[in-house]
């Protein structure tokens, strides 16, 4: 399916993500089971807490608590000093107590932001609160999902999973801005280390809250929430296909209610579930097993100076210290391990643009060929680094460089020991080389009268046969230069 033309209906916009993002811990929220579900037999990884059953108490998982923390404020929110957990009611099959335990009136933080580009314009969009609660378990349907499922199966591993939930102010305006909020919020929870970014396994999820109004009112019209969706294309597409559809329900004098959506990849629409709940539908009210936390500054000044710097002032830095363009910054930035593996060969002493050039080029394609990154592969930081010098000494050429890296990339070695070992250093010498530009001239009279005659691109094929008779060896600067010299003289 094409991606839709931008939505002009005549109103305005309105759009809050609500973004639940499950916490890299090795345990369960409130319970020591492994939090590792994907893999794990159905409801094995399962206890009496997560289950629910009658007299099991819950436990707080405090690293949840830490890594809540570290990305509310990698998210400018504000820290209270004063936080509980609240019972949220509600009855699912995949939810064996009845309730999730989550957080209501007294999150753990509030009052954020984040800022990011559309198109060339700043945007900010607020961020109400980042706060914790426990995953549900997950229902397996047989027969047509769209029409009516033959048999339902529930596995519990999932449940009790430490879940995130980062509710956005409704400050987007376009499917466009709500796709660049979660591109951008996605790569700083994997930056600092507390979700791995997988929407296609619903490790983050994301709902979307789509309202219009008539250009120029205040009032927010009615909202409708929209699931289901699992990557930055399908959040595109499903608001731009319900700003379409309500915009023609108003346009025909309709009303639209309250309700919750779900976005069919396969019908490329949104499909009414059911009502929308209010907040006294849930009947929250505090957690009685739990004790409210209070959480000390040391604590959250702790988890601060902890947090990596983030990859737009890392992007932006990128630029002012290396010298790079804004787009190379944002492109070694993008992932922090790639940033890292940046500045090691930099500190190893490559310089800034030629690591640049080499890890956004042939060491990218290597990696993404071997699906193995270069601080993981046999060659190594390092390796690429001595390769490297032996360019930028001019010991080797390029091309010799580039059939060493993907040589060595996965089982690593010595660069410099191959170098002497095949007799594969760069030769450099004028009398050697002019000795073989004079056998390519000779034996290539038509591109001759062809450079001669204007056309450049046959210079470029005669540097190709000198560069053939020497094995790739030969300086190409250098055997360009004589070749200019010679055919123009």
């Amino acid at each position: 399916m094409t991606a839709p033309a931008t939505v002009d209906t005549g109103y305005e916009v309105v759009i809050g993500l609500e973004v639940h993002a499950q916490l890299l811990t090795r345990s369960k929220m409130f319970c020591s089971c492994s939090a590792a579900y994907t893999t794990a037999p159905p409801n094995s990884n399962t206890c009496p807490v997560c289950l629910g059953l009658p007299g099991a108490l819950p436990v707080i998982n405090r690293q949840a608590v830490e890594m809540t923390v570290r990305t509310a404020l990698a998210l400018n929110c504000e820290i209270p000093p004063f936080t509980k957990f609240d019972r949220k009611n509600y009855f699912y099959p995949d939810l064996p107590k009845g309730y999730q335990i989550s957080q209501y009136d007294l999150p753990l933080s509030q009052d954020g932001h984040l800022e990011f580009d559309v198109d060339g314009v700043r945007t900010r969009c607020g961020v109400t609160r980042v706060h914790l609660e426990e995953d549900t378990g997950t229902m397996h349907h047989a027969g047509d999902v769209l029409q009516e499922a033959t048999s339902s199966l529930v596995d519990l591993n999932r449940c009790g999973v430490p879940l995130m939930e980062i509710v956005g102010e409704p400050d987007l305006r376009s499917a466009d801005a709500a796709r660049e909020y979660l591109v951008r919020l996605r790569q700083i929870l994997v930056y600092i280390g507390v979700n791995d970014g997988n929407l296609e396994e619903g490790s983050l999820r994301c709902d979307a809250n789509v309202s219009l109004r008539v250009r120029g009112a205040t009032e927010l019209g009615t909202k409708v929430e929209v699931k289901n969706m699992n990557s930055f294309r399908a959040v595109h597409h499903a608001i731009t296909f319900e700003i379409e559809r309500q915009a023609r329900v108003l346009d025909d004098g309709g009303a639209l209610v309250q309700e919750t959506r779900g976005w069919v990849e396969a019908r490329g629409a949104t499909v009414s579930q059911r009502s929308k709940e209010m907040a006294h539908d849930y009947r929250y009210f505090p957690e009685p097993d739990l004790p409210p936390l209070q959480l000390g500054r040391d604590l959250v000044e702790s988890i601060r100076a902890a947090i990596p710097e983030l990859p737009e002032a890392r992007a932006a830095r990128f630029s002012s210290q290396y010298g790079l363009s804004a787009y190379d910054a944002a492109v070694l930035t993008g992932v922090r391990a790639e940033a890292d593996t940046y500045e090691a060969l930099v500190d190893a002493g490559v310089s800034a643009k030629v690591a640049a050039n080499w890890q956004m080029g042939d060491v990218a394609a290597l990696a993404n060929e071997h699906h193995v990154a270069l601080a993981d592969s046999g060659l190594g930081v390092g390796g690429l680094a001595a390769l490297l010098a032996l360019v930028e000494s001019g010991a080797i050429n390029g091309s010799t460089a580039k059939e060493l890296l993907s040589e060595l990339y996965i089982v690593g070695g010595d660069p410099a020991a191959l170098v002497t070992e095949r007799g594969l250093g760069q030769v450099g010498d004028a009398a050697q080389l002019a000795a073989v530009v004079a056998e390519v001239i000779e034996a290539n009279p038509k591109a001759c009268a062809d450079f001669r005659g204007g056309r450049e691109a046959a210079l470029q094929s005669l540097v190709g046969q000198v560069m053939k008779a020497t094995r790739g060896r030969a300086d190409a600067r250098m055997v360009t230069t004589l070749l200019r010299e010679r055919l123009s003289g």
